[in-house]
């Protein structure tokens, strides 16, 4: 079965609309500070356009409540904690509904030792690299043999892999490290949160062409 396809960084409709036609499985609404932060009113239209697939937001400083609030005016089906949420809050928000994954950053080794506290109540744990100053994986790849290690310490439990990935690279990090899920945004884009359809379908074709989960 081929690992399962996460577009971030959607801003504009009918980019989640075609990345859904192409066989998106999941998007991804940045509400965190960056280039490709989205409004209310926008989420609410790429999760219409999305027409039933998961559409997950992206946070690091809202509390559960304001999360909770955001889901409820936007139609979000699921919740991307960056930053020092606890097991406490990512329980709180799957007991109210939303899919929860977690997300453990990695600049060095000893950063493999969040992935145990990360499982804790987490639908999956997404791994990307840590960056400097920056909330996200900035398009830079992760080592990946430390993200195989990274996937061997969550077995048994789904892991999403982010950071640099593109059609071109996707199917050597699918071989070597064997995520549930791969998670892409700038390696699918012409410009900051504006996507390029025939990235998107290549990244799509390059996944479904090289499917190593049994």
């Amino acid at each position: 079965m081929a690992a399962k396809i996460k577009i971030c960084g959607i801003m504009r409709p009918h980019d989640g609309a075609s990345a859904v036609a192409a066989g998106a499985s999941y998007l991804g609404v940045v509400f965190a500070e960056c280039p490709r932060t989205v409004t209310e009113d926008i989420a609410r239209e790429i999760v219409a356009a999305a027409g039933g697939v998961v559409v997950m937001g992206v946070f690091a400083t809202q509390s559960v409540e304001e999360i909770l609030q955001i889901r409820d005016r936007a139609g979000l089906s699921g919740a991307q904690l960056h930053g020092s949420y606890s097991p406490g809050s990512a329980s709180r928000l799957r007991a109210a509904g939303l899919e929860v994954w977690r997300v453990v950053r990695i600049a060095a080794p000893s950063d493999l030792d969040l992935l145990a506290e990360a499982a804790n109540e987490s639908n999956a744990v997404l791994v990307e690299p840590k960056v400097a100053h920056l909330r996200g994986g900035a398009g830079l790849p992760l080592d990946l043999a430390v993200a195989r290690e990274a996937r061997a310490r969550l077995a048994g439990h789904p892991m999403a892999l982010a950071g640099g990935l593109t059609a071109e690279t996707v199917a050597e990090a699918l071989a070597l490290v064997r995520p549930e899920i791969v998670d892409v945004s700038s390696g699918v884009e012409r410009l900051p949160g504006i996507k390029d359809l025939d990235k998107i379908a290549r990244f799509v074709e390059a996944v479904f062409a090289y499917s190593p989960i049994s």
